[in-house]
């Protein structure tokens, strides 16, 4: 299994996770297996997001419709507050 990682500064959680929620169909239509939104509990301006795919392969093709379909254009991307830190990560062992 491959994660996409993905960890930015937002202005608002409420607005941020509304259009989160409006691209299910495309992650989706992805392979997105399952995802994880989290917050750090000292840092409500800040999400942190897993995005589990089956292949890295999946996960290199959804970052660049993330990165040229959604945080390039405002209105898909509202509430983000600078530039997204991704990595694509390997599971090496789940217990």
């Amino acid at each position: 299994m491959s994660t996409l990682h993905i960890e930015h500064a937002i202005t608002d959680f409420t607005v941020w996770k509304t259009a989160f929620d409006r691209f299910a169909p495309m992650r989706k239509e992805a392979g997105v297996r399952r995802h994880r939104v989290q917050r750090p509990v000292d840092d409500p301006a800040y999400v942190i997001v897993d995005l589990d795919f089956d292949t890295a392969d999946q996960a290199e093709k959804f970052l660049g419709f993330l990165r040229t379909r959604v945080w390039s254009t405002p209105d898909n991307a509202p509430a983000l507050a600078g530039a997204p830190q991704t990595r694509i990560l390997q599971t090496g062992e789940e217990i």
